[in-house]
């Protein structure tokens, strides 16, 4: 009997020491980790970058933080001289400079270019009020439920403000009326005692036989009078971005000089079509210029639309990635024959900038030129018209984001990279240097423990392209452990993980989950904008493919290069379409990810919003085997292939991916018998926003506990 309860007492006491001996994250682990988010390193950083507001003259004055506080600088750029005043209102005083006092203009409104009345929507019809006595006139008459006038709804974005361009002598005005009729509808109920509050609006989505239609008009807004174009209604759709006011006015839209003319280009509901066409603004007659024509998808740059409209020379500028690479054109406007190509060469001209008529010259952003050099680094160029005395303006290595004076004889230039802080440089037009205005200061971020983080390089999945990325790891690092492996993704198509190439104190929580004691790793992969056209097009018709194969590839990789990866304790999590890409990477490839996370995932494509689906994967198309291109890409269709720990995430007022996206995925895996996690936020919408440090929490604890194989604090706070 001794024996016995001596035997027992031993398993109890082994079984106790090795309870014990299981690794614990603390609150204090996690209170570490929490100063590495952005409210903490932000307010470490001083003298950052110059943001210039540039005045009628071309002066500017920016507001500088300093180890001392705030100081407001003024610059005359033709020289650099810098004064400096301890507030706003003292620097404008010293300067004799007195903001121009505007009138107060309401959210929905939107303001001519002579500042003397605006437009809004008022029972889907399109009002205009005066400024100077607040006289209401009705500019529209006939606009009903669901086919209004200047209607901002995609769908995924929705507003009350009126999509409209107002010519350049504010007589008139560019909009369409907008008929949603037809398409589906969106429903979302919002939690709350009481009766629910069911939240409707059109919605459309690919499997719509019809999706939104946009007929075009333009109104004198002196008689006033409504002129129909003289051309059929055509699909809502934009050259840039998923909405056709990616940049808050009616884009691919551009008035000429006097008014007189309007250019236009339209797309096909498949983006595969792009037509530029100009309107006689007094007949409404349309005149097609030129038609673009891709296999797979036309875009007309990234960040701003870079088509360029010049009557008084009958020239257009146009972009175009017919030889693989995106650059600019200059064509015939009333014959639409090409005149010349303006910029050529294995690079991407992102963003034009700014167009001198005078001397023909353009100014633009471009990628991928300069060598020895992350790929996504943008640099600041001229060119002339005809393609000669292409010019770097900005010589430095790095990202550079540039502010151009109102008459494009300055401009201030920040450049850095993601380990490199910031300096920002006044310019003149050619480049010459005029002042260094900062050097950005992050002593007091370094001396906190701060690190940056790391650039990396792998090849593609097939070896036939550099990716690049950042890689986070511990401030404490010890290279002879081995440490679990996070893949933080957002696979695009439209941008990547990993963002802008600049610096940053913070990148999300990137840093601070490293600072658990984990290594995180993003990269863009292929699929993606920023480069060659084939590397962008490299996954179109299969957003499935989520560049999955180059994220594995790319860490197989990089654990070859460190040892202290852990290649059997890899996690992933993403939001969006990151949290597409991170459930389906649970359910492709079980083998490598072990646990995921994924945040609001558009799961099926049927589901989410018409233009995203139909810009990278086309139309609905049936296949062989009966199912649909779409339907073949769904994550829940592979829900039953889980292995690993799974949390999903998702708003449930989320109107720009619906719920339901996620709700398909928790059905198949509760038929499928699979244990998972879910989180919802009842009334949070895509972003998650007061609930967002909750989410932050959550995620760390799931990779703590279920990567880490430790236990987290219990209910630990994040606290801006």
């Amino acid at each position: 009997m001794n024996k016995i309860i001596s035997f027992f007492l031993l398993v109890f006491t082994l079984t106790a020491q090795a309870q014990d001996e299981t690794k614990k994250v603390t609150e204090e682990d996690y209170s570490h980790a929490v100063q590495f988010l952005n409210f903490n390193t932000y307010p470490l950083v001083y003298n950052g970058n110059v943001n210039p507001h540039w005045m009628a003259n071309g002066n500017f004055w920016y507001q500088n933080t300093t180890k001392a506080g705030k100081e407001y600088i003024w610059v005359r750029p033709e020289n650099g001289k810098k004064q400096t005043a301890s507030s706003k209102d003292a620097l404008f005083k010293e300067h004799n400079f007195a903001p121009e006092e505007k009138p107060e203009i309401k959210r929905t409104e939107i303001p001519s270019p002579d500042g003397t009345k605006v437009v809004f929507i008022r029972d889907w019809n399109l009002w205009m009020r005066n400024l100077k006595n607040d006289k209401e006139t009705q500019l529209t008459t006939d606009g009903v439920e669901n086919y209004g006038y200047a209607t901002d709804n995609a769908g995924w974005k929705h507003s009350d403000r009126p999509i409209v361009l107002w010519s350049p002598d504010s007589k008139k005005i560019a909009t369409f009326q907008q008929d949603q009729r037809h398409v589906s509808d969106m429903y979302l109920i919002e939690t709350k005692v009481g009766a629910p509050k069911l939240e409707t609006w059109k919605y459309p989505i690919a499997q719509d036989s019809a999706i939104i239609q946009i007929e075009r008009v333009i109104i004198n807004i002196e008689k006033p009078a409504v002129l129909r174009l003289k051309m059929p209604a055509d699909p809502r759709r934009g050259t840039l971005c998923d909405d056709i006011a990616c940049s808050g006015s009616f884009d691919d839209n551009e008035w000429s000089p006097d008014s007189k003319q309007l250019a236009f280009v339209t797309s096909s509901r498949d983006h595969k079509i792009a037509t530029l066409k100009v309107a006689d603004a007094e007949t409404g007659d349309v005149h097609e210029v030129l038609q673009e024509k891709v296999a797979t998808q036309y875009e007309s740059g990234q960040g701003t639309i870079n088509w360029h409209f010049l009557p008084d020379s009958n020239e257009i500028i146009w972009y175009s990635e017919k030889d693989n690479w995106g650059h600019l054109y200059l064509y015939n406007l009333e014959t639409g024959k090409l005149k010349n190509q303006i910029t050529k060469g294995d690079f991407v001209v992102t963003e034009m900038l700014h167009v001198d008529k005078k001397d023909r010259k353009l100014y633009f952003m471009a990628n991928g030129r300069e060598k020895d050099t992350d790929p996504y680094f943008s640099y600041f160029y001229s060119i002339d018209f005809d393609g000669n005395h292409l010019k770097l303006l900005t010589p430095e290595k790095g990202n550079h984001s540039v502010s151009l004076s109102p008459q494009g004889n300055y401009f201030v230039d920040n450049y850095s990279q993601p380990d490199v802080a910031p300096v920002s440089v006044l310019r003149n037009r050619k480049g010459k240097e005029i002042k260094i205005l900062e050097k950005t200061d992050i002593s007091q971020l370094k001396a906190s423990g701060w690190k940056p983080p790391k650039p990396i390089t792998v090849k593609s999945r097939n070896g036939k392209w550099d990716l690049y990325g950042l890689m986070y790891t511990p401030t404490n690092l010890n290279e002879l452990n081995k440490y679990p492996v996070i893949n933080y993704i957002y696979p695009g198509p439209q941008g990547g993980g990993v963002g802008p190439r600049s610096f940053y104190p913070s990148r999300g929580d990137h840093q601070a989950l490293a600072e658990l004691g984990f290594i995180v790793v993003v990269i863009d992969g292929t699929c993606n904008p920023g480069r060659s056209k084939d590397f962008h097009d490299a996954c179109y018709g299969n957003m499935a493919d989520n560049t999955l194969e180059d994220q594995i590839s790319g860490i197989k990789q990089l654990a070859e290069k460190y040892p202290y990866f852990d290649l059997n304790k890899i996690g992933v999590w993403g939001h969006s379409g990151g949290g597409f890409a991170a459930a389906a990477a649970m359910f492709r490839y079980p083998e490598f990810y072990k646990v995921g996370i994924s945040e609001s995932g558009n799961h099926d494509n049927r589901n989410y919003e018409d233009d995203w689906g139909e810009r990278y994967i086309g139309l609905i198309q049936p296949g062989e085997n009966g199912k649909t291109n779409y339907e073949e890409q769904a994550n829940q269709n592979l829900a039953k292939n889980l292995q690993g720990k799974l949390l999903l995430a998702h708003g449930g007022m989320d109107d720009n991916v619906p719920p339901s996206n996620t709700y398909l995925v928790v059905d198949a895996l509760i038929k499928a018998n699979k244990d998972f996690d879910l989180v919802i936020f009842p009334n949070a919408h895509h972003g998650y926003r007061d609930d967002s440090y909750y989410m932050m929490r959550r995620r760390w604890d799931y990779f703590v506990e279920n990567l880490m194989g430790a236990t987290p604090p219990k209910n630990f706070e994040i606290k801006p």
